[in-house]
Protein backbone atom coordinates (compact mmCIF):
# COMPACT_ATOMS: atom_id res chain seq x y z
CA UNK A 1 0.00 0.00 0.00
CA UNK A 2 1.28 3.31 -0.71
CA UNK A 3 -0.03 4.96 1.99
CA UNK A 4 1.65 2.37 4.21
CA UNK A 5 3.90 4.77 6.80
CA UNK A 6 7.14 3.23 8.07
CA UNK A 7 8.88 4.62 11.69
CA UNK A 8 12.17 4.17 12.88
CA UNK A 9 12.55 3.85 16.39
CA UNK A 10 16.08 5.32 17.57
CA UNK A 11 18.69 3.99 20.33
CA UNK A 12 18.56 6.24 23.35
CA UNK A 13 21.61 6.66 25.54
CA UNK A 14 19.99 7.58 28.26
CA UNK A 15 16.94 6.04 29.81
CA UNK A 16 13.59 7.97 30.08
CA UNK A 17 13.00 9.84 33.48
CA UNK A 18 9.05 8.81 33.33
CA UNK A 19 7.85 12.53 33.47
CA UNK A 20 6.09 13.41 31.07
CA UNK A 21 8.68 16.11 29.11
CA UNK A 22 7.18 15.13 25.65
CA UNK A 23 10.01 18.07 24.30
CA UNK A 24 12.67 17.20 27.35
CA UNK A 25 16.26 16.24 27.39
CA UNK A 26 15.31 12.32 26.38
CA UNK A 27 12.25 12.86 24.04
CA UNK A 28 12.80 16.48 22.55
CA UNK A 29 13.98 15.80 18.87
CA UNK A 30 12.98 12.54 18.75
CA UNK A 31 10.87 11.75 15.38
CA UNK A 32 7.37 11.55 16.05
CA UNK A 33 4.07 9.72 14.80
CA UNK A 34 0.83 11.19 14.04
CA UNK A 35 -2.77 9.32 14.63
CA UNK A 36 -4.65 10.97 12.10
CA UNK A 37 -6.81 8.54 9.98
CA UNK A 38 -9.94 8.31 11.76
CA UNK A 39 -12.56 5.71 10.85
CA UNK A 40 -15.65 7.09 9.07
CA UNK A 41 -17.57 5.80 12.48
CA UNK A 42 -16.16 8.33 14.47
CA UNK A 43 -17.79 11.92 15.67
CA UNK A 44 -16.61 14.82 14.23
CA UNK A 45 -14.39 15.17 17.07
CA UNK A 46 -10.63 14.68 16.03
CA UNK A 47 -8.11 14.98 19.09
CA UNK A 48 -4.68 15.75 17.96
CA UNK A 49 -2.45 12.66 18.93
CA UNK A 50 1.53 12.37 18.60
CA UNK A 51 3.41 9.32 19.79
CA UNK A 52 7.39 8.58 19.98
CA UNK A 53 9.32 5.63 21.02
CA UNK A 54 12.65 4.89 21.89
CA UNK A 55 14.79 1.77 23.08
CA UNK A 56 17.98 0.20 24.50
CA UNK A 57 19.32 -2.81 25.46
CA UNK A 58 17.16 -3.21 28.53
CA UNK A 59 13.26 -1.83 27.00
CA UNK A 60 10.84 0.19 24.76
CA UNK A 61 10.28 3.47 25.79
CA UNK A 62 6.95 5.22 24.25
CA UNK A 63 5.21 8.30 24.85
CA UNK A 64 2.06 10.09 23.71
CA UNK A 65 0.56 13.53 24.11
CA UNK A 66 -3.35 13.96 23.58
CA UNK A 67 -4.89 17.63 22.69
CA UNK A 68 -8.24 15.88 23.90
CA UNK A 69 -11.84 17.29 24.79
CA UNK A 70 -14.87 15.36 26.05
CA UNK A 71 -12.24 13.31 28.36
CA UNK A 72 -14.07 10.81 30.36
CA UNK A 73 -11.90 7.73 32.15
CA UNK A 74 -13.42 5.54 34.71
CA UNK A 75 -11.38 2.39 34.49
CA UNK A 76 -8.94 1.85 36.97
CA UNK A 77 -8.22 -1.77 37.16
CA UNK A 78 -5.60 -4.06 35.18
CA UNK A 79 -6.94 -5.05 32.35
CA UNK A 80 -9.82 -3.93 32.55
CA UNK A 81 -11.61 -2.38 28.94
CA UNK A 82 -9.35 1.00 29.08
CA UNK A 83 -10.61 1.71 25.12
CA UNK A 84 -14.04 2.60 26.90
CA UNK A 85 -11.90 5.52 27.75
CA UNK A 86 -9.76 8.59 26.79
CA UNK A 87 -6.57 5.92 25.20
CA UNK A 88 -4.18 5.09 23.18
CA UNK A 89 -2.67 1.80 22.69
CA UNK A 90 0.47 0.33 20.60
CA UNK A 91 0.60 -2.94 19.08
CA UNK A 92 3.40 -4.52 17.98
CA UNK A 93 4.60 -8.10 16.67
CA UNK A 94 8.75 -8.20 17.41
CA UNK A 95 8.43 -11.97 15.16
CA UNK A 96 6.52 -13.09 12.49
CA UNK A 97 3.80 -15.60 12.91
CA UNK A 98 4.80 -15.26 16.78
CA UNK A 99 1.94 -13.44 17.99
CA UNK A 100 1.64 -9.75 18.63
CA UNK A 101 1.30 -7.79 21.83
CA UNK A 102 -1.28 -4.60 22.53
CA UNK A 103 -0.40 -2.24 25.30
CA UNK A 104 -3.88 0.21 25.81
CA UNK A 105 -3.67 2.47 28.23
CA UNK A 106 -6.12 5.41 29.70
CA UNK A 107 -5.31 8.81 30.35
CA UNK A 108 -5.22 7.97 34.06
CA UNK A 109 -2.58 4.94 33.21
CA UNK A 110 -4.96 1.89 33.53
CA UNK A 111 -3.04 -0.87 31.66
CA UNK A 112 -4.33 -3.46 29.40
CA UNK A 113 -2.41 -5.55 27.79
CA UNK A 114 -2.00 -9.14 26.24
CA UNK A 115 -0.08 -11.23 23.85
CA UNK A 116 -2.41 -12.18 21.14
CA UNK A 117 -1.77 -15.17 18.90
CA UNK A 118 -5.65 -15.73 17.59
CA UNK A 119 -7.20 -12.37 16.80
CA UNK A 120 -10.59 -13.94 15.44
CA UNK A 121 -13.19 -12.37 16.95
CA UNK A 122 -16.01 -14.23 19.75
CA UNK A 123 -18.54 -13.79 21.99
CA UNK A 124 -15.34 -13.66 24.63
CA UNK A 125 -13.02 -11.16 23.05
CA UNK A 126 -10.19 -12.59 20.86
CA UNK A 127 -9.79 -16.27 20.05
CA UNK A 128 -6.51 -16.56 22.02
CA UNK A 129 -5.06 -13.80 24.26
CA UNK A 130 -2.86 -13.70 27.23
CA UNK A 131 -3.18 -10.93 29.38
CA UNK A 132 -0.23 -9.95 31.64
CA UNK A 133 -0.39 -10.48 35.44
CA UNK A 134 0.20 -8.18 37.50
CA UNK A 135 3.38 -9.04 38.49
CA UNK A 136 4.45 -8.51 34.65
CA UNK A 137 2.53 -5.02 35.02
CA UNK A 138 4.49 -4.03 37.48
CA UNK A 139 7.47 -4.40 35.32
CA UNK A 140 6.93 -1.56 33.66
CA UNK A 141 7.95 2.01 34.28
CA UNK A 142 4.58 4.34 34.07
CA UNK A 143 3.68 8.22 34.10
CA UNK A 144 0.28 9.61 33.40
CA UNK A 145 -0.49 13.43 33.29
CA UNK A 146 -3.68 12.94 34.71
CA UNK A 147 -3.97 12.20 38.31
CA UNK A 148 -7.47 10.05 38.99
CA UNK A 149 -10.64 9.11 37.43
CA UNK A 150 -11.93 11.92 35.06
CA UNK A 151 -16.11 12.00 35.68
CA UNK A 152 -18.45 12.85 34.94
CA UNK A 153 -17.21 13.79 31.20
CA UNK A 154 -14.78 17.03 31.03
CA UNK A 155 -16.09 18.62 27.43
CA UNK A 156 -13.33 21.55 27.97
CA UNK A 157 -10.15 21.01 25.85
CA UNK A 158 -7.47 18.72 27.82
CA UNK A 159 -3.63 17.97 27.25
CA UNK A 160 -2.88 15.12 28.56
CA UNK A 161 0.47 13.01 28.60
CA UNK A 162 0.99 8.81 29.58
CA UNK A 163 4.49 7.09 28.91
CA UNK A 164 5.79 3.66 29.57
CA UNK A 165 8.30 1.55 29.38
CA UNK A 166 8.14 -2.06 27.81
CA UNK A 167 10.76 -4.24 29.05
CA UNK A 168 12.34 -6.62 26.65
CA UNK A 169 12.24 -9.21 29.68
CA UNK A 170 8.91 -9.28 29.83
CA UNK A 171 8.07 -9.71 25.95
CA UNK A 172 10.34 -12.19 26.01
CA UNK A 173 8.07 -14.11 28.67
CA UNK A 174 5.64 -14.50 25.97
CA UNK A 175 7.84 -13.96 22.72
CA UNK A 176 10.85 -16.26 23.54
CA UNK A 177 14.08 -15.01 23.34
CA UNK A 178 15.00 -11.65 21.32
CA UNK A 179 17.91 -10.96 19.59
CA UNK A 180 18.82 -7.05 20.45
CA UNK A 181 16.53 -4.57 18.13
CA UNK A 182 18.91 -2.92 16.26
CA UNK A 183 18.61 -3.05 12.93
CA UNK A 184 15.80 -5.31 13.31
CA UNK A 185 12.20 -4.30 11.64
CA UNK A 186 9.40 -4.92 13.66
CA UNK A 187 5.23 -4.38 12.69
CA UNK A 188 2.95 -2.42 14.36
CA UNK A 189 0.27 0.52 15.15
CA UNK A 190 -0.61 3.06 17.11
CA UNK A 191 -4.08 4.51 18.68
CA UNK A 192 -6.49 6.50 19.99
CA UNK A 193 -10.07 5.58 21.00
CA UNK A 194 -12.98 6.57 23.18
CA UNK A 195 -15.60 4.56 22.80
CA UNK A 196 -17.95 5.84 26.09
CA UNK A 197 -17.61 9.16 26.02
CA UNK A 198 -20.12 11.73 24.09
CA UNK A 199 -18.08 11.99 21.01
CA UNK A 200 -16.33 8.38 20.57
CA UNK A 201 -13.73 8.08 17.94
CA UNK A 202 -11.00 5.31 16.86
CA UNK A 203 -8.20 6.82 14.90
CA UNK A 204 -4.66 5.18 14.32
CA UNK A 205 -0.98 6.07 12.59
CA UNK A 206 -1.70 3.36 9.63
CA UNK A 207 -4.47 2.95 8.03
CA UNK A 208 -7.12 0.09 9.07
CA UNK A 209 -8.94 -0.36 6.11
CA UNK A 210 -12.73 -0.09 6.49
CA UNK A 211 -13.48 -2.48 8.87
CA UNK A 212 -13.40 -0.81 12.72
CA UNK A 213 -11.25 -3.08 13.99
CA UNK A 214 -7.39 -2.52 15.38
CA UNK A 215 -6.84 -6.27 16.03
CA UNK A 216 -5.57 -6.83 12.73
CA UNK A 217 -2.02 -7.49 12.04
CA UNK A 218 -2.07 -7.52 8.16
CA UNK A 219 -2.43 -3.25 8.78
CA UNK A 220 0.53 -3.32 10.61
CA UNK A 221 3.33 -1.09 9.54
CA UNK A 222 6.83 -1.41 9.56
CA UNK A 223 8.68 -0.26 13.32
CA UNK A 224 12.83 -0.11 12.09
CA UNK A 225 14.82 0.17 14.93
CA UNK A 226 18.27 2.52 14.23
CA UNK A 227 21.83 0.66 14.61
Amino acid sequence: MSDTPAYTIQRTPARPAFDGAWDGPVWGGVPTVSVEYFHPASSGHRPLTRAKALYDAEALYVIFRVEDRYVRATREDLNSSVCNDACVEFFFEPKAGAGYFNFEMNCVGTLHASCVEDPTRTPEGLGKATKLLKRQAAMMDVYHSVPGVVFPECADPMTWVVEYSIPLALVEEFAGPLADPAGQTWRGNFYKCAEDNSHPHWASWAPIGERLNFHVPEHFAPLHFAE
